[in-house]
């Protein structure tokens, strides 16, 4: 017997850079429980992975052979195990394209990223979630957003990843936030939406002074004595105006679902409705384990 009782029928992993997500899963694809870990791919060895799965479920009686569906950085050139790339046009790759290997008691099944040739581009993780927000909307033509530390706008039509971009937005405003000269301007968690949706205004009318409106920011905290809610409101608004001006052939005049839960999907949700684009939430969670046990119930169906 495990602890509280669980004895989960398979393994739901999403395994990012800085962060690893378990779930103990049920045959009928009902989480059991989560777990989590800031034990992500960036700090690993390749030799480490597997101990530092077996320690986080150590607490569980996971039998002699439990399958491992694994989504994310995992997969990687530096992960557990490389899982190439599937090239778009291309439906979300499932369990037929993994890469299957044993590890201890985990019998693991790494789900492979998606590429693009031009614009040059790749993804991992991501490719899970469409899979499951498709699994649950088998219908859907339209766009789809990943906000994140790399934003991702896909293209789907007829069940297809038809193209997609990367934006660093998330990764640049993180820098920016606590390593750049406006780390001391911007340092609250506090947030102004007034000044979030003037900025974003601006900046999706006239995007390529960006960088002068970035030092402003520091120049008004000394010299006007802008509040920090403010300024962080701004640079957030600053960055994704930027990122929405750029992608604008993806949303304008298109159905927009927006995959996230957080702060960062809110904020992208409210900018893209301040445009009058059709935008509507979606769970990222949610749809990452829809994919994750959508590959689990083809792997058992074969």
């Amino acid at each position: 017997m495990s602890r509280s009782g669980v004895t989960p029928d398979w393994l739901a992993v999403d395994w990012g850079t800085t962060h690893l997500r378990v779930w103990l899963m049920a045959k009928d694809g009902s989480a059991l429980e989560r777990l989590e870990s800031d034990r992500g791919m960036g700090c690993l060895a390749r030799d480490e992975f597997e101990p530092v799965l077996m320690d986080l479920l150590s607490e569980f009686d996971l039998g002699s052979s439990i399958v491992t569906i694994v989504c994310g950085m995992a997969g990687s050139r530096q992960g557990w195990a490389e899982a190439p790339y599937v090239a778009v046009p291309c439906a979300p790759p499932g369990v037929s394209n993994a890469t299957q290997f044993n590890a201890g008691v985990f019998d693991v099944h790494i789900l492979p990223g998606v590429k693009q040739q031009k614009p040059a581009d790749v993804m991992r993780g991501e490719e899970t979630q469409i899979a499951g927000y498709l699994v649950e909307n088998p219908d859907f033509d339209g766009i789809l957003c990943l906000p994140g530390t790399h934003c991702k706008w896909v293209h789907i039509s007829a069940g297809e990843l038809v193209s997609f971009r990367t934006f660093m937005t998330g990764e640049m405003f993180a820098l920016l936030s606590d390593q750049s000269v406006l780390r001391h301007s911007v340092a609250t968690d506090d947030w102004d939406q007034a000044a979030f949706d003037t900025a974003l205004s601006d900046t999706l009318t006239r995007p390529s002074d960006l960088a002068a409106k970035l030092f402003s920011l520091r120049a008004e905290g000394l010299l006007n004595d802008m509040s920090p809610a403010t300024a962080r409101a701004r640079l957030s608004a600053l960055l994704i105006g930027a990122e929405l001006a750029a992608a604008k052939p993806y949303w304008l005049g298109q159905q927009v679902v927006i995959l996230g839960a957080d702060n960062v999907a809110s904020a992208y949700h409210a900018a893209l409705t301040a445009q009058g684009a059709m935008v509507r939430p979606s769970d990222a969670d949610n749809m990452t384990l829809a994919g994750m046990t959508a590959a689990y119930h083809s792997l058992k169906d074969t």
